[in-house]
């Protein structure tokens, strides 16, 4: 088992105005080739948007597009009719295949948003776009794994066109949790908020973790720890 930290301040980092965004992986004008993805993850945006702005209109392709919002609140539309705004808690889900345009803005006039844009490599090339989002409160999250995104929709999770489970919790200080890891996995732990212990390395927030194999140990060492785990095909080390 090999456990690698990404630290949050070694991302690559845009500030539009508009615009606070830190790229785990490359992206845009962020281009490392140490670091173009984990697996089929090929993008962790972490973006703040100043009220009342956004990203206008712009097509997608085969990928799958998962939002996570942190604070405030996050308006979508696109070209299939969707249209919502997402909240904590909310997650959404844009399987773009073979095409689609839409737009998110801050929805608020006033306050900024706070989310994780995450992009995922399809199994399949030009399926049929859809969307979906579901509400995961803190509850469901508070000391446990909570599944939000799978290739299959089981236990109540979003579904993407990837065998890619993604898993959210919010932790307790103090509060340890375990994740096994089957054969031929790997993991990828983003820490989202709060402080803990990820396979005996120390994270903070907008640090990543990958985890090439074994199992997957979480704890925290500040209230309200919120991480994302990645459960993804891969090879062990």
């Amino acid at each position: 088992m090999t456990t690698i930290l990404r630290p949050a301040d070694a991302r690559g980092h845009a500030n539009h105005g508009w615009l606070d965004s830190h790229h785990t992986f490359s992206f845009a004008n962020y281009f490392d080739t140490d670091h173009m993805g984990f697996g089929p993850l090929r993008v962790i945006n972490e973006d703040r948007v100043a009220p009342g702005m956004g990203f206008s209109p712009h097509g997608h392709r085969d990928m799958e597009i998962i939002s996570y919002v942190v604070e405030g609140a996050l308006e979508h539309k696109d070209s299939m009719g969707s249209g919502s705004v997402i909240r904590p808690g909310d997650v959404q889900v844009m399987s773009a295949g073979s095409g689609v345009r839409h737009s998110e803005f801050n929805a608020s006039k006033t306050d900024p948003v706070h989310f994780l844009q995450i992009w995922i490599l399809p199994e399949a090339a030009n399926v049929t776009p859809r969307y979906a989002e579901k509400t995961f409160s803190a509850q469901d999250k508070r000391n446990r794994l909570a599944l939000i995104v799978s290739g299959d929709g089981r236990e109540g999770s979003l579904m993407i066109h990837q065998k890619a489970d993604l898993y959210a919790t919010l932790l307790d200080a103090g509060t340890t949790l375990e994740h096994k890891l089957a054969e031929n996995r790997v993991s990828w732990v983003q820490v989202v908020a709060g402080a803990g212990v990820v396979n005996g390395v120390e994270v903070r927030a907008g640090d990543g973790v990958a985890i090439l194999g074994g199992d997957v140990n979480l704890s925290a060492s500040a209230a309200n720890t919120e991480l994302l785990v990645f459960d993804l095909p891969g090879k062990a080390a």
